[in-house]
């Protein structure tokens, strides 16, 4: 419940060109003290939100397209247009230096980089694919990598990639293996909660999990104990994934 509250008052604040908590809890009817412990209790609405001397809240990221303030969060923000432009080492220096600029370790002894440059194919790839089935509607989108998530005070964890259509958000974890491990199911899954707080009501966040070194494999995979399921597919379903909640092919 906590959560959605949160949600409730990120939206109305980046909707605002300035609101007080006052108006934030007459607007939602609910108590001044409860939308105080949200925006000073949480980490992540801390990130997200800020207040000025005149005591009114803004919001740091737009939730409508562009989301303009979300190159503050991410180590490489931009519409699929350019991303596809660029070449790999333009685009991999572009990732770096975001990584540098949020925080991002760089530490590359276990392959970071090579998982950097895997991810980059995997996508290439999918709007190769896109393009030929939507045309150029979905270089309209915009794509993030790494995106960094304030989790708790001291932790902060980073989505590998967004896909941002018109309404949705896909939130792409990529695993270089070609089995599925229940752990890593929660780990896709669980950055929904602060991305439906980040990017508002007007989008549905959809986490899936990418398996890089899997072939023609696609299923829906159960969330821990809950009935809610994840889509776990390899790098050359990722195109059916999208067509299963977008439905250009049907």
């Amino acid at each position: 419940m906590t959560m959605q509250i949160d949600r409730e008052i990120c939206a109305l604040i980046c909707r605002s060109n300035g609101i007080k908590a006052k108006e934030i809890a007459r607007s939602l009817e609910i108590e001044r003290q409860e939308v105080n412990h949200s925006l000073f209790s949480s980490p992540l609405m801390k990130e997200l939100c800020w207040q000025d001397r005149a005591y009114k809240w803004h919001g740091i990221m737009k939730q409508d397209r562009p989301h303009v303030g979300l190159q503050e969060f991410a180590a490489y923000y931009d519409t699929v247009g350019n991303f596809v432009g660029l070449a790999e080492e333009e685009w991999m220096e572009q990732l770096k230096e975001g990584c540098r600029n949020i925080g991002r370790n760089l530490n590359d002894t276990r392959g970071l980089f090579h998982s950097f440059s895997d991810c980059r194919q995997q996508m290439i790839r999918l709007f190769s694919d896109l393009q030929e089935m939507m045309g150029d509607r979905c270089l309209t989108w915009e794509i993030a990598f790494e995106l960094r998530l304030k989790q708790s005070r001291y932790v902060r964890i980073y989505a590998d990639v967004l896909v941002i259509t018109e309404d949705r958000v896909f939130s792409l974890e990529f695993k270089m293996k070609d089995q599925v491990k229940p752990e890593e199911v929660l780990q896709a899954a669980k950055y929904c909660p602060y991305l439906e707080i980040m990017f508002g009501p007007d989008y549905e966040v959809i986490p899936v999990l990418v398996l890089t070194s899997a072939r023609e494999s696609f299923e829906f995979i159960p969330i821990g104990k809950s009935d809610a399921v994840l889509p776990v597919c390899s790098g050359d379903m990722l195109f059916n994934v999208f067509d299963e909640y977008l439905g250009f092919l049907a």
